[in-house]
């Protein structure tokens, strides 16, 4: 049954590189600006990719976008008839954007966030975590992985064409980097190392 509601609400869109996030997040605000609806989209100043003042996708997807410094100027700069509010790569923000997208959300205001789920390492990115546990509607996108060619949820860092380690930074600004969508069979992070089953178990309350 379909329940009719007046309130805000968040959406996010995530998922590995090369998976259609940011075609997604367009694909919706085109809809929302066919609806006539004031729309605002913002970008962290981090990602300088392709446009600086526009959301790009891989496959030349464009949309007009402010820059910000942070998640706090997003509250300052929303207009007071804004509908919709987009953001793009908002794994890169700081923690606070969480209470700046509830913030948008409680005042009616339609939001949608589009960002990568895990890192080069294949761990939670940033707030992505709690985005995905206060949002209204997660939507978790695939690519193609580029060793088999099966489903990817995972973003494999390459440096002079060799698996990044797991020590490295996560974001390394101006790094000659190359990235591929990986399954979990072939997403290699070298260093990694992941707890033992036992291990895990013992961490567990008894039933």
């Amino acid at each position: 049954m379909h329940y009719h509601y007046d309130g805000g609400w968040v959406e996010l869109i995530c998922g590995s590189m090369f998976s259609g996030k940011t075609e997604e997040l367009i694909r919706r605000l085109v809809r929302a600006e066919i609806a006539k609806q004031k729309i605002q989209v913002f970008k962290p100043a981090l990602d300088h990719r392709y446009h600086i003042s526009k959301v790009s996708s891989h496959n030349g997807s464009h949309f007009k976008a402010q820059v910000v410094q942070n998640a706090a100027e997003i509250l300052e700069l929303i207009e007071e008839d804004t509908d919709v509010i987009g953001i793009d790569e908002v794994q890169f923000f700081e923690p606070n954007v969480v209470s700046v997208c509830q913030t948008l959300a409680d005042n009616q205001r339609r939001v949608i966030l589009a960002g990568l789920d895990m890192d080069f390492r294949g761990e939670p990115f940033g707030p992505m975590p709690l985005l995905m546990a206060v949002a209204e509607q997660v939507n978790k996108l695939q690519a193609i992985c580029m060793v088999c060619g099966s489903l990817a949820n995972r973003t494999q860092r390459l440096i002079d064409g060799r698996p990044a380690n797991y020590s490295d930074p996560v974001i390394m600004v101006g790094a000659s980097e190359v990235y591929e969508a990986r399954c979990r069979k072939h997403h290699e992070v070298p260093g990694h190392l992941l707890p033992s089953c036992h291990s895990v178990q013992s961490e567990e309350s008894p039933i």
